[in-house]
């Protein structure tokens, strides 16, 4: 707590004290990104330090949330650090949709720049077998006329897709209806609907599970097969991470919620995890539309 925070009385604006937790938030992710890479690179041991900084990571934003919980609880926060978070809240989804624009950008690029001029006529004498043909499903197609990508099959809309966009979109309503019910100050109906919520978003990460093993094992699509499936696990991936920290946030959102948190007047906690599942729902309808369809 802040030393010019006055007992009992909402301060004017909340500084908290120094706090550890930066610094160790940072060495976890110091650990997850020189383990990833070196993991890559044919390190077997680096897969442990990836594992380390994830254990150090998640241990240390749970004692964050937690002492900001706390202190949201004891009346610290003022409308003013409401709108901060707010704001904070806001730039973070700009920033998601900045990442996710780079792969549907690169997406874009690759089909309708890349392959079309890699397949012109003035690129023949350079590359006289590639053919610009897309997808990259057999030997010899597109970007391996080395036979270097082996021959797989690509991913429909059907039915795992289509399943989980009708999840997506039914988990939206559901968010929203319980938004309704704690905004009317209906805590049972509002932890009843967000349950079905979360239960939506684990439903959605089974089947994109089953999916990954159905494209590995039966269709021989991997991360390796060309620009398509560079691009189709990146995207589908990212999103599918994205789904389980959104549905973490629902979870931990319905927690307090049964334990008392938020009321009909003051509940951000609640409306900007509510944003970012929103948020994660229209990238999914957009690469819904793009991977599995165009």
């Amino acid at each position: 707590m802040s030393a010019a925070t006055t007992h009992g009385k909402t301060p004017y604006y909340f500084v908290p004290a120094p706090s550890h937790f930066p610094v160790q938030a940072s060495f976890g992710l110091l650990l997850v990104i020189f383990g990833a890479g070196q993991w890559i690179n044919g390190h077997g041991w680096a897969m442990w330090v990836l594992l380390a900084g994830f254990a150090i990571w998640a241990f240390v934003l749970q004692g964050w949330f937690r002492t900001a919980i706390g202190e949201s609880e004891s009346g610290l926060y003022s409308d003013r650090i409401d709108v901060s978070f707010r704001w904070s809240m806001s730039w973070f989804i700009f920033s998601e949709v900045m990442f996710f624009g780079a792969f549907f950008g690169a997406l874009y690029w690759t089909r309708l720049h890349a392959l079309p001029n890699l397949g012109s006529l003035e690129n023949a004498v350079l590359w006289p077998d590639f053919r610009a043909i897309w997808p990259s499903s057999g030997a010899g197609m597109t970007g391996s006329p080395a036979n270097i990508v082996d021959p797989f099959t690509t991913m429909g809309p059907w039915p795992i897709p289509t399943i989980n966009t009708l999840l997506l979109l039914t988990s939206g309503v559901t968010l929203t209806i319980a938004h309704h019910a704690l905004v009317a100050g209906h805590r049972a109906k509002t932890i009843f609907w967000m349950w079905c919520t979360v239960l939506l978003g684990v439903t959605f990460l089974g089947f994109q599970i089953y999916e990954y093993h159905h494209a590995y094992t039966e269709l021989n699509l991997k991360l390796s097969s060309g620009a398509y499936g560079s691009t189709f696990f990146m995207l589908t991936g990212f999103h599918g991470f994205h789904v389980f920290v959104g549905m973490l946030m629902l979870l931990f959102i319905t927690i307090r919620l049964m334990k008392g948190h938020f009321t009909p007047q003051r509940h951000f906690g609640f409306e900007g995890a509510a944003w970012y599942w929103h948020f994660v729902d229209v990238v999914w309808l957009g690469l819904y539309i793009v991977v599995y369809w165009l």
